[in-house]
């Protein structure tokens, strides 16, 4: 091929990688952008999606759905041994009669330690582009791993929890079934999981319900308040679509929890994550508030900034925020009633990067009353679930098969 094809072929790539390489930058600089269908569906229309109904979850090709795969998970996901001590699995923190969460501000942490953020339920996880309120894993088979061996989470190692899973025949067994090998291998523990995990959704609320047609299936009061959602509250420029999560990241001007102040071990934990993140040794030694996505670029706009939370399944989900900083909707909606304002007028530790959509909305008691009762239509029945049973341990050789083997050497 000659120069002179070749050429405009070269040039013709490298303005798409400058372009390309903008557009990243840009992107970077205001958030991780909603992906997947949501971002399609964003670029081709302006403004926020409209609410809509949630549909079946996304299941990743290289990780079909079984129902054999699913219950192994499921078992896992109960099972505390997936973890350091073996005292700290999933459910450890995302409880299922706790909204597959934790119902205190910060989550349960590993042994001696105080988690620093708010356990997030599992319920509709399957929706998300990223997970975590920093957005740091892509999937849910990249979750498991990072909190199982996260250092104020599960604390594991791959090695002893592999080890675990080979010395009870009830996994092994399970895992031969599942995924073909001899033994049990940690990485398939984190697909059987996040297939259990995708199991978790729930689309029957009465919105739903709603925007499918029944429309007895919201009441007046929250009909009005849907009107607020979409209209003077302004809800709806970060909470729409189907997940009613535009999946990007926001500092919305959450104040810092004041159990910081007081408790030494959430501290202690705090600079460790810091320390553990990267922190340059200026920010380790002063920083007094959870940066949030600024750990995934390190770029001091996006200090303060975190995921913005469905709304779904909520109303067994409190505290809310990042910090779990509220306890009731109530406190949330005047929270953004007054511009991003606690009621002790305290806002982010990190104002310059406060969002300029936060700003006083002037409801009446009445339309906060109308704007929360239409929240609670984002929320169904309550799923609950019995632990399973564990499968139990069982030595991988008998003492006589020891004893003849120390023979032999």
């Amino acid at each position: 091929m000659s120069i002179k094809k070749i050429a405009p072929t070269l040039v013709a790539a490298a303005v798409a990688t400058v372009v390309l390489t903008a557009c990243q930058a840009q992107e970077t600089k205001s958030g991780s952008a909603a992906s997947g269908k949501a971002m399609a569906a964003r670029t081709a229309q302006s403004g926020p999606l409209p609410l809509a109904p949630l549909g079946p979850p996304p299941i990743p090709p290289d990780n079909k759905q079984t129902p054999a795969k699913i219950e192994l998970g499921k078992i896992l996901f109960f099972d505390p041994r997936i973890g350091g001590d073996a005292s700290t699995g999933c459910s450890t923190c995302h409880e299922p009669d706790q909204g597959w969460a934790w119902a205190e501000d910060f989550s349960r942490g590993y042994p001696g330690t105080v988690h620093w953020r708010n356990s997030q339920t599992i319920i509709n996880s399957a929706y998300y582009g990223r997970l975590f309120w920093a957005g740091s894993v892509p999937s849910l088979e990249k979750q498991a791993p990072s909190a199982a061996k996260g250092g104020v989470a599960g604390n594991g190692e791959n090695d002893i929890m592999e080890s675990r899973l080979a010395l009870i025949p009830g996994y092994r067994k399970r895992f031969k079934e599942v995924f073909g090998t001899e033994w049990p291998l940690i990485g398939d523990a984190w697909r059987a999981i996040a297939a259990f995990e995708r199991t978790l959704v729930q689309r029957d609320t009465p919105l739903d319900k709603y925007l499918l047609g029944d429309k007895s299936a919201l009441s007046e009061e929250q009909v009005r308040g849907m009107a607020l959602f979409n209209g003077k509250a302004g809800c709806i420029q970060c909470h729409n679509g189907e997940l009613a999560s535009d999946q990007d990241y926001h500092n919305i001007g959450v104040p810092p929890n004041k159990r910081w102040e007081e408790d030494g071990l959430a501290q202690v934990t705090f600079r460790f994550e810091l320390y553990a993140k990267g922190m340059t040794e200026e920010g380790y030694r002063t920083t007094k508030a959870d940066p949030g996505f600024y750990f995934r670029g390190k770029n001091k706009w996006d200090k303060g900034k975190f995921r913005t939370p469905s709304l779904r399944y909520t109303a067994y989900t409190a505290p809310y925020m990042h910090n779990g900083v509220f306890y009731t909707m109530e406190e949330v909606v005047d929270f953004y009633n007054r511009g991003g304002f606690d009621e002790e007028g305290r806002t982010t530790a990190y104002p310059e990067n406060k969002s300029k959509l936060i700003k006083p909305l002037g409801l009446t008691d009445e339309e906060k009353e109308d704007l929360v009762a239409f929240l609670e239509a984002f929320s169904g029945e309550e799923i609950l679930m019995e632990k399973p049973p564990m499968p139990d341990y069982a030595p991988l050789f008998t003492k006589a098969e020891l004893e003849a083997a120390q023979e032999a050497k």
